[in-house]
């Protein structure tokens, strides 16, 4: 970021001078692995922080960066820290934290996405935080546009690459209809958008969204007396649609493979054209088509 080349120097400062920005909840298991790389290896990567007055006089300091290695060094014992110390101001410090966290490989995606939308909060256009953050517009505007309708489900799969950002957005667009989003699916499937285990992976998904909601919040499924027989007996009759959907895909499918056989059968009956593969090398076909030939 542009930030960091204003004026920075590596200092070893005091750890109790230091006050975490922008505190967030670690998963117990990096903080694990991040601990025993730096005992190994040691800090390969100092912390940043940047500087302030304290009340005593003495220079206190904002960290921008790094509240994992500090939180290893404070649990191993040590009382100073290598340190980058740049000069920004109390509002680049925050935006710096924040694109921090976004960049983080293994946040939270619900974590990531917060962090974006808390970056809009406070003031910043779609444009300046994709140019904070190095993720595209599109991909901001589209993200930010299922936060705003609290698809949280939908999102978390997009972070885990469960399925496209595009997907999601079709599944969204469907609304409650679930004829639809069925189709759409399967025109996504068909155009190689989606791909093998994704198609599966995105209907588990929706059905998932139905019957627990849009939120990922724990303590906010749906109530069970929502899940009566007539919400059961929509469900049974969405997935009836659904089925019957497919056998007429299967049988457009069959009819069109009934109509090559039917054409190929008339023209291997012509000797010329067969003489013609015969001398271009063509003159074999697939297995499963040459049974339905004979």
């Amino acid at each position: 970021m542009n930030l960091l080349t204003k004026a920075r120097d590596i200092r070893l400062i005091p750890i109790d001078r230091i006050e975490v920005l922008n505190t967030r909840d670690r998963n117990p298991d990096i903080f694990f692995e991040i601990s025993e790389n730096i005992k190994e290896i040691g800090l390969k990567k100092p912390i940043t922080v940047t500087p302030r007055p304290g009340e005593d006089g003495a220079e206190r300091y904002l960290l921008v960066c790094g509240e994992g290695r500090l939180r290893t060094f404070q649990e191993n014992g040590e009382h100073r820290i290598p340190a980058l110390v740049v000069s920004v101001s109390d509002e680049d410090a925050f935006v710096m934290s924040l694109a921090e966290n976004i960049a983080r490989r293994r946040a939270k995606p619900m974590e990531r996405i917060a962090d974006l939308a808390l970056l809009r909060k406070q003031g910043y256009s779609t444009k300046e935080i994709a140019e904070k953050t190095g993720l595209t517009l599109q991909y901001l505007q589209e993200i930010l546009l299922l936060l705003d309708k609290g698809e949280e489900r939908l999102i978390v799969a997009v972070e885990r690459r469960v399925i496209p950002l595009s997907t999601a957005l079709v599944i969204f667009r469907s609304g409650d209809n679930d004829t639809a989003m069925q189709t759409a699916l399967q025109d996504a499937y068909e155009s190689g958008e989606l791909r093998g285990r994704q198609l599966m992976d995105a209907r588990s998904l929706i059905q998932r969204r139905n019957l627990l909601g849009r939120s990922t919040t724990k303590g906010t499924p749906r109530k069970q007396s929502d899940v009566s027989s007539v919400s059961l007996v929509r469900a049974y009759q969405k997935e009836v649609q659904r089925q019957q959907m497919l056998v007429r895909k299967a049988s457009f499918a069959q009819q069109k493979l009934l109509f090559i056989v039917g054409a190929l059968r008339e023209l291997l009956a012509d000797e010329n054209f067969v003489n013609l593969l015969r001398a271009e090398g063509l003159d074999t076909l697939p297995r499963y088509l040459a049974d339905r030939m004979a």
